[in-house]
């Protein structure tokens, strides 16, 4: 595989977190921790997913199909769910910047990562280039993770979505989670 297909593979994967970070980032109540622990745990979980993918090799496609678009669709569509919770309820302490939940949406926009490790790299004989592809994808991801957290905290400036932030990020969890159910 070249560099640039490769690259192009890494923003593929990466864009599920980018979105997921985008609307977390919108959230009034989050810290740069909080962004530092969400953008190492996307970048972390694309690789851990896209290297035991690729280890696997390209086998357990047909065992799993579409089911990991579904799992990773319904976790993040109820984590939107919770985010327009918690902003119609004003709770003083968001769910959102719970440690556990820097694990499980880490896991659920990583899934596919899974996939792409089977089929993409699971073919790769040389532990070293699929340990440096998967290093490629993780840091990708961590890097398009910071940068929605940069884009969120400029949205945030304006007044409307600041108002609004709970509700516009849940909603795109939402929809998010249903695009990755149905249409993968």
């Amino acid at each position: 595989m070249d560099r640039y297909s490769l690259f192009l593979i890494a923003i593929a994967l990466s864009l599920d977190a980018f979105g997921v970070a985008l609307s977390i980032g919108l959230n009034p109540e989050i810290k740069n921790r909080n962004k530092l622990i969400f953008s190492i745990s996307f970048g972390f979980f694309q690789f851990l997913f896209s290297l035991i993918g690729s280890l696997s090799g390209y086998y357990f496609v047909n065992c799993i199909g579409s089911l990991p678009e579904v799992i990773g669709g319904v976790i993040i569509a109820i984590v939107g769910v919770i985010m327009i919770n918690d902003g119609m309820e004003h709770k003083e302490q968001c769910i959102l910047f719970s440690p556990k939940m820097y694990i499980i949406l880490g896991a659920s926009v990583s899934i596919d990562a899974l996939v792409v490790g089977f089929t993409a790299l699971g073919t790769r004989k040389s532990y070293s280039l699929i340990f440096g592809y998967t290093m490629v994808i993780g840091t990708v991801t961590l890097i398009m993770s910071a940068l929605a957290f940069v884009i969120a905290k400029h949205l945030k400036k304006l007044s409307i979505v600041a108002r609004f932030a709970d509700y516009i990020g849940g909603i795109i969890l939402i929809l998010f989670g249903i695009k990755m159910m149905f249409l993968g």
